[in-house]
């Protein structure tokens, strides 16, 4: 599965579970601030997931891959997946950004 592919399907499956999938543009608001980066989020009960469209695109795989690990792991326990999906999401995230801290 190429990354584009694997990077839809895991936004839409997040989508499905229940996780809250926002889309960020390149531009920062303010002049001088640094850019937005993708990562995850807890508000309340609702967990959300940041894809800084600047990223690169490992990165935002990481950020689904993270808030589907951590959000609802339960929810992919009995379900069917590309082993593909299945294998990147057994294998985690490899460094994305998240409320405990930085990479």
């Amino acid at each position: 599965m190429q990354p584009a592919e694997l990077l839809a399907f895991l936004a839409d499956l997040a989508n499905e579970v229940g996780l809250v999938v926002r889309r960020i543009p390149t531009a920062s608001a303010e002049p001088g601030e640094p850019p937005p980066r993708s990562g995850t989020c807890r508000v309340g009960e609702r967990f959300f997931v940041f894809l800084a469209a600047a990223d690169p695109i490992e990165d935002r795989i990481d950020a689904l891959v993270f808030g589907l690990r951590t959000a609802s792991p339960a929810a992919l326990e009995g379900r069917y997946l590309p082993p593909a999906v299945r294998e990147r999401l057994d294998r985690g995230a490899g460094g994305v950004r998240h409320p405990s801290g930085p990479r």
